[in-house]
């Protein structure tokens, strides 16, 4: 799918600073104080236009909520959706998943949402995929001791060597479904990827703890 550029994206997200963040690097070790509390921090990789996240947000005010995106133009269409209202559990942020140690401390993070992500179909460039093992490795570190991931796509073939990756690397596997719509799980909320193309095939999911 073609990205649409966004002209002055990033000058429109800084003019936003009640959920946009400019300086994420900065926060480390200090998110809780951003947020004024100790309630556990969930992030999401790749948030996209937002809706995922802001139904978050609004059904557990308990819990903070992170949405990262690495780029500008789709992040300007969460904070679209999210400036509207009052939530004071959420914030943006422009980042590369690779740098995300760089972001956050060890232990800082409860649980990561990785929904629709790319799936680098060729080989060649598997360690591009978000649960390849040297991503597992810095989602372990960030991640509190029973730290989690939850992670949905529509794409078998990532789904399968997620599978993989996750028991090759540590990790406990819980909560699989080979067509999460079919199991009509009450308590999903669908992006809006999912909303739009779940029609055309199952949707995999899957939860991941880091093992003791």
């Amino acid at each position: 799918m073609r990205l649409r550029k966004v002209k002055n994206a990033l000058d429109k997200l800084k003019d936003n600073p009640q959920y946009f963040i400019d300086s994420p690097l900065a926060y480390k070790g200090k998110w809780s104080s951003l947020f004024q509390n100790q309630n556990p921090i969930h992030i999401e990789i790749g948030c996209g236009k937002g809706s995922f996240i802001k139904e978050l947000a609004n059904r557990n005010p308990s819990i903070n909520y992170l949405a990262i995106e690495k780029y500008d133009s789709v992040l300007l269409r969460a904070l679209e959706k999210v400036e509207t209202e009052q939530l004071d559990n959420l914030r943006l942020i422009l980042l590369d998943a690779t740098l995300l140690e760089e972001c956050f401390e060890v232990g800082e993070i409860s649980r990561i949402y990785i929904n629709f992500s790319d799936p680098w179909p060729k080989y060649a460039h598997r360690k591009r995929r978000l649960t390849y093992a040297s991503f597992l490795e810095s989602y372990k570190r960030i991640l509190t001791e029973a730290g989690e991931i939850f992670q949905k796509t529509d794409n078998r073939k990532l789904f399968e060597f997620s599978l993989e990756s996750f028991s090759q690397n540590g990790w406990v596997l819980s909560n699989i479904s080979l067509d999460l719509h079919k199991d009509d799980d009450e308590e999903n909320i669908m992006t809006e990827f999912e909303e739009k193309w779940s029609k055309l095939g199952p949707i995999y999911r899957l939860e991941a703890r880091k093992s003791r």
